[in-house]
């Protein structure tokens, strides 16, 4: 079986797009994976935050 030329060229054409596409998904997924950290350190922060300020009243 030969493959033309043009074949080929289409076919490494193909495969270059589908990398790209992953890479772009990935990326994607780990800026989502970052935000979501992000969030998470917000929230204990703010709880952190919440239980001081209710412990400094505690003793007010």
């Amino acid at each position: 079986m030969n493959i033309t030329p043009i074949a080929a060229a289409y076919m490494h054409h193909e495969l270059v797009d589908e990398r790209i596409r992953g890479l772009r998904q990935e990326a994607a997924e780990q800026r989502l994976a970052s935000r979501v950290q992000d969030v998470e350190k917000a929230r204990r922060q703010a709880e952190r935050a919440s239980r001081r300020l209710l412990a400094a009243l505690a003793r007010a």
